[in-house]
């Protein structure tokens, strides 16, 4: 019996061993097909690039070597006029960063790169940031504030860009690739989207959602005061890191965008959307409940959303409000978090963090609040509707026009 329960165990481990080694060969194939796929677009996107902006092909050209190449190989996937397209943009948005002496020898006259790297960039390359390197989207004034407080501004070391961007440049998909280009002109901005699908494998929707939230320019900016409230730098680092400024709450169906839900319709809505509500969150939130009871002294409270961030090792205590930030709102989150650590917190863990969500905030109103606080919380503004771009304003009509255009 000792003997059979002793070969159970050895079955059982060679299982996981063969099970993990297939699953990581599987990755590492997958990852593999992914590179060379990547080196071959980007290859075919040079060749496309030269041809057609030279003008030796004629109009319509990329429409024609797209059919016939299905003719030429049946069943052929990923070479159609848009993605021959798509692979020009590739190579043109990433030229300059890319040195082409990384070739083995060219097939016919295209190109056959081996492998990717990310030049350094120059002094010239960072300078501030202003509205022109984004053409293709109006920045708000709070995006431009961010963007001069942030590393774009600085020189970038080798070691920003040595070898982590570089194989995670190559991990992600094409797809992937093709949004982050369509929605960042900016090369950090790039960057940081590349870093952040590799790290939390991002598929196309949760890019998608972090690109149109705008997480480069709101991540790690929570007002908050964890720097004077949490004393261990690892867990102060990881919760400013863990929080963004701002969330986009598209998923709120109000009649009136100009209406502001009130609290219980907003929570009612992200309870009932709680998948899209952590998208929005982050990564690692775990959901804990809403309406979370808690009991002091035979005195009942109620917390809206408790969630735990396993990054973290801690509670989150999530409180809605409505309108404007208000003063008096922390003295209330300070309560609930000092009732989380002495009742429900483990030992184990770290201490529970409090972010109060509203419309809108002053920022110095908030500094002043948190100046004599004990416990780490931040103040976060949501959105449920991202706002027209200054320069579709005065083109599109307003609400009020478009109902009575409506009847």
């Amino acid at each position: 019996m000792v003997e059979s329960n002793k070969m159970q165990t050895e079955y059982s481990k060679a299982i996981t061993d063969i099970k993990n080694a297939v699953l990581q060969s599987r990755y590492k194939a997958a990852s593999l097909a992914n590179r060379e796929l990547l080196l071959l677009y980007f290859g075919i996107g040079e060749y496309i690039s030269e041809n057609t902006r030279n003008k030796n092909w004629g109009k319509g050209a990329i429409e024609i070597i797209s059919n016939r190449l299905q003719q030429e190989l049946p069943g052929l996937r990923g070479f159609s006029a848009t993605n021959l397209k798509n692979m020009r943009i590739f190579f043109e948005e990433w030229k300059d960063y890319i040195p082409i002496h990384l070739l083995t020898q060219p097939i016919g006259n295209i190109r056959r790169y081996t492998d990717i790297e990310i030049r350094q960039l120059a002094t010239d390359d960072l300078i501030e940031p202003n509205q022109s390197q984004y053409p293709n989207r109006q920045l708000s004034t709070a995006e431009i504030g961010l963007l001069n407080n942030s590393m774009l501004i600085r020189q970038l070391s080798t070691a920003d860009l040595y070898p982590e961007v570089i194989e995670k440049f190559l991990k992600i998909g094409f797809t992937l690739h093709r949004e982050i280009i369509r929605y960042c002109d900016n090369i950090e901005e790039r960057l940081f989207y590349i870093e952040k699908s590799v790290s939390g494998n991002w598929n196309v929707e949760k890019l998608k959602y972090n690109l149109k939230s705008n997480l480069f320019f709101h991540k790690g900016k929570l007002q908050n005061n964890f720097n004077k409230t949490i004393e261990n730098d690892t867990f102060r680092n990881k919760a400013i890191n863990s929080f963004k400024d701002e969330l986009l709450l598209d998923f709120i169906n109000i009649t009136d965008p100009d209406e502001e839900p009130d609290e219980r319709v907003l929570e009612q809505s992200i309870v009932n959307n709680i998948k899209k509500f952590i998208m929005a969150l982050g990564n690692d939130f775990c959901f804990m409940g809403n309406q979370y009871r808690l009991i002091i002294d035979e005195d009942e409270f109620f917390i809206d959303l408790l969630f735990f961030n396993r990054k973290l090792q801690s509670l989150v205590a999530i409180e809605l409000k409505k309108g404007k930030f208000k003063a008096e709102y922390v003295g209330k989150m300070n309560l609930y978090l000092s009732a989380l650590d002495e009742y429900v917190k483990q030992p184990y863990e770290n201490s529970s963090v409090g972010i109060i969500l509203c419309k809108e905030k002053n920022n110095k109103i908030v500094e002043f609040a948190f100046r004599d606080t004990s416990k780490p919380m931040g103040v976060m503004i949501y959105n449920n509707a991202k706002e027209l771009p200054e320069k579709y304003k005065d083109i599109l009509p307003n609400a009020e026009e478009l109902k009575k255009l409506l009847g």
